[in-house]
């Protein structure tokens, strides 16, 4: 077992309230129960000697070992290939009930020979609470009991599989040979709860059938047809695997502080909800036809705005835990090592009491996607996004965070004015769209003081680019926004003189920095890789402007860098590793982006020619 595998080096598999990532050679090293952003369970990701894993390994001189998705599906199967057979690992988390919540969330680990004979090494060794709890363990042969004071583990085999104890721990060996099978299942509970019944051979294969059928079923509704169905459908399960059923809430990533520097301090926790990424994954989402997802983060959104208690005082504030806590008090876990001893590693978010303005646009741009607020949210719904609106009038012209979470100091960033430019406008179409009552006038001004501004003081004469903040001469990835969402046209003089000049400062063989940090300090230390996000942003951009072949091969160039199972991290490191939280959503959502209007720009070519 590698002490610490490539952060690429993994799958992910989950039931829609928390997740698991399992390495290539069988390890599952990451899972956090009962939901997304609770302990961890495993977290060997994070510290190899006190995280805990649970590892299906082949005890075998020579291993070639392969990872795939079953097509269309979360379904996960490792193959490992020996001198004298070949076996596979099947992993899955069944998604029985997903709306409701639950303390209950089962892993299932399937074996099988197909040829010759094969000898599997199993190991289970749970570390609740970040490794922080100590467990008792009940075992019989074929059932082990993992019993901490947060929460339960228990493990079941089928088949010729008996466990043996290893301390507090669990470990067995099992053979076996072409057309024979077994099996583990691991079940996660509250403490006290009932035990479940054991689970049969039968029921173990209707489980895999049955979430075979459930993923089937929802990519049946993509209505994507373009050139890149697999990455796009693949970037879509992924962004519903990182949401969180019962309340609609998207995370950012399933992950928590994996580092965007190796042995540097970036290291955040991102298991929670961004209004910003969950408002464009979102986006993403309905543009692919899937309006029952769009429906439900709508609904969490606009308790949210009723809710209030805001940490920061604003009416919304960045983030969120996914059932609407808005407390996310940071925490450094000093006991941890870090992946490959990039420390501090962190739990919850500092960065919750932020204020970026910019999220006022994209939360007004996913109520209002192209459906009737008051449709939706009825009458008080529209209510609620009049008195934003309204409250953005007399608020938007702040220095603030930004969009990075720098934690250098409030300035007057470019992208937060743009949004908020994007959160009247679009405040604007319902209003006259849909008949509903506005004050048309104060917001049309605010949106118009907002534009001019932005042309007048975001934009530097010297640079002839857009630029990050007010009076810098920094560029700013995050500004590719700009002709997305209408703000300017994509073929406008200033924005090709902006792209240009981002060739030249940002884009570094088709990946895109988000900034120069020496340039514009931002009170971290270290360096970061080429963030991915806005490498496929860049390749909308560049489609939209007319750049078709250079936007098509920095695309199929940007596709090279995803996994082996078709997943992205945040960023890209100078040799090409993946680096940060992992998957990101804010990635797999830019990706479906970018599929979507390079498809566009080649087929109005292909019209023309």
């Amino acid at each position: 077992m590698r002490r610490y595998p490539p952060i690429a080096d993994h799958g992910l598999i989950g039931n829609l309230q928390t997740c698991a990532l399992v390495s290539s050679d069988g390890v599952l090293d990451w899972l956090c129960a009962p939901r997304f952003d609770a302990p961890s369970v495993f977290a060997a990701l994070l510290d190899h000697d006190r995280g805990g894993h649970f590892s299906v390994t082949v005890d075998a001189p020579e291993v070639t070992v392969r990872q795939l998705y079953l097509a269309d599906t979360a379904v996960l199967v490792t193959r490992f290939l020996t001198p004298d057979g070949v076996g596979e690992l099947v992993d899955w988390m069944p998604v029985d009930t997903p709306g409701t919540v639950s303390d209950r969330h089962r892993v299932f680990r399937a074996l099988r020979v197909v040829r010759g004979t094969v000898r599997f090494q199993l190991e289970c060794r749970p570390r609740f609470d970040y490794g922080r709890e100590r467990h008792e363990l009940d075992l019989n042969a074929s059932v082990a009991r993992f019993r901490g004071s947060s929460v339960t583990a228990r493990l079941e085999t089928l088949g010729p599989i008996a466990l043996e104890r290893d301390g507090d721990d669990v470990r067995a060996t099992v053979v076996l040979r072409a057309g024979e099978l077994a099996a583990t299942v691991l079940t996660l509970d509250a403490p006290g709860a009932p035990e479940p019944r054991p689970v049969t051979a039968e029921e173990a294969r209707d489980e895999f059938a049955a979430v075979r059928q459930f993923w089937h079923d929802w990519i049946h509704r993509c209505r994507y047809r373009g050139r890149w169905q697999g990455q796009v459908h693949r970037s879509a399960i992924t962004l519903k695997l990182l949401t969180y059923a019962p309340t609609g809430a998207p995370i950012a990533a399933a992950t928590m502080g994996l580092p965007e520097q190796v042995g540097g301090e970036r290291n955040w926790d991102y298991r929670y909800t961004w209004v910003r990424d969950a408002s464009l994954s979102l986006w993403a989402l309905v543009e692919l036809g899937y309006t029952e997802e769009a429906q439900a983060f709508r609904r969490w959104l606009g308790q949210r705005l009723m809710d209030g208690g805001t940490v920061s005082g604003e009416p919304l504030q960045i983030m969120y835990r996914v059932d609407g806590d808005p407390h996310l008090s940071e925490e450094i876990l000093d006991h941890l090592e870090g992946w490959r001893a990039s420390a501090p590693v962190r739990a919850g978010n500092g960065a919750a009491d932020q204020l970026q303005l910019d999220i006022y646009g994209e939360a007004t741009y996913a109520i209002a996607m192209n459906e009737d607020v008051a449709t939706i949210a009825g009458y008080d719904g529209w209510l609620r996004v009049s008195a934003l609106l309204e409250w953005l009038c007399d608020h938007w012209d702040r220095p603030d965070e930004g969009i990075w979470e720098t934690r250098g100091g409030r300035k007057d960033f470019t992208f937060s004015r743009l949004m908020c430019w994007v959160a009247f406008d679009r405040g604007i179409r319902q209003a006259t769209t849909f008949a509903r009552p506005a004050d048309l006038a104060r917001w049309t001004a605010a949106r118009d003081a907002v534009l001019h501004q932005v042309m007048d003081r975001g934009w530097s004469e010297r640079r002839k680019a857009f630029v990050q903040h007010y009076g810098s001469e920094v560029l700013d990835a995050s500004l590719l926004w700009m002709p997305l969402v209408g703000f300017i046209g994509p073929k406008d003089p200033r924005w090709l003189a902006t792209l240009d000049a981002m060739d030249t400062e940002l884009v570094s063989d088709s990946l895109v920095y988000r900034y120069n940090p020496d340039a514009s300090p931002d009170g971290l230390r270290g360096s970061e890789g080429t963030f991915s996000l806005c490498s496929f942003l860049y390749v909308s951009a560049l489609a939209r402007a007319g750049r078709v072949e250079l936007a098509r091969y920095a695309f199929d160039k940007m596709l090279t860098y995803a996994n082996h199972v078709g997943l992205f991290a945040e960023e890209i490191g100078p040799t090409g590793e993946q680096l940060g939280n992992f998957p990101q959503a804010f990635t797999h959502l830019a990706l479906i982006d970018a599929a979507l209007s390079l498809d566009a720009a080649l087929d109005a070519e292909a019209e023309r020619a």
